[in-house]
């Protein structure tokens, strides 16, 4: 009975694991959808939540440049965990003005990015010119779209924080599903594998003539 009644109890507890899961991607997904409803409300959001990222890492990069002094990288710390500090000060206290900033930035990404892709395709000419062309082709039509509408465009950031939260929801959601389906898979086998053997088990030897 003991062998039994120990995978299934690893079975409930996988099944719970799992079910976790797919709640935390059903949260993220719904997360996602009001996200791409609300666009200014998700930007302010990913820029509060940056800018505390910003600071607490200040924090603990400025504890550990401390517990480090009297090494060659204590200055180097503290002056990173100073920029770091100040950083996210001015995104929490300034999350519109942070987030048109990094509009501009994503748009130029997006220039260079696709700049370096056309003028790489037509230059190399690989077999994958054609798809690295569209690539090229989109970034550049991204960037040009941010520009020509910022700062109204610092609403992009929402916009790619809700569609992050999105596909991990979806994700998340699929490895439950897939991960219940195979731990009911593998519970169906091993208690067909118990039945069998407890069956073998009982059996009577047969009697050989004389």
């Amino acid at each position: 009975m003991a062998r039994s009644t120990k995978p299934t109890g690893d079975a409930a507890k996988l099944r719970r694991g799992i079910g976790w899961l797919a709640a935390l991607g059903v949260l993220l997904v719904l997360g996602g959808l009001v996200g791409l409803i609300y666009t200014a409300f998700a930007t302010l959001t990913s820029m509060l939540l940056f800018g505390w990222l910003l600071l607490i890492g200040g924090f603990v990069g400025l504890l550990h440049a401390v517990q480090a002094r009297g090494t060659n990288f204590f200055w180097l710390g503290v002056v990173v965990a100073a920029l770091n500090i100040a950083a996210g000060v001015v995104v929490i206290r300034r999350p519109e003005a942070a987030a048109e900033a990094l509009a501009m930035f994503a748009a130029l990404l997006f220039l260079t990015g696709g700049l370096f892709r056309l003028v790489g395709s037509l230059v190399v000419r690989g077999p994958q010119m054609g798809w690295t062309l569209l690539q090229g082709v989109f970034d550049l039509f991204l960037g040009i779209l941010v520009l020509s509408t910022w700062p109204s465009s610092r609403y992009v950031i929402g916009t790619l924080f809700s569609l992050a939260l999105l596909f991990d929801g979806l994700g998340l959601l699929a490895t439950g599903f897939g991960g219940r389906r195979v731990v009911g898979m593998v519970t169906e086998r091993a208690d067909e594998g118990g039945s069998g053997h407890g069956s073998g088990k009982g059996a009577t030897k047969p009697v050989q003539p004389e």
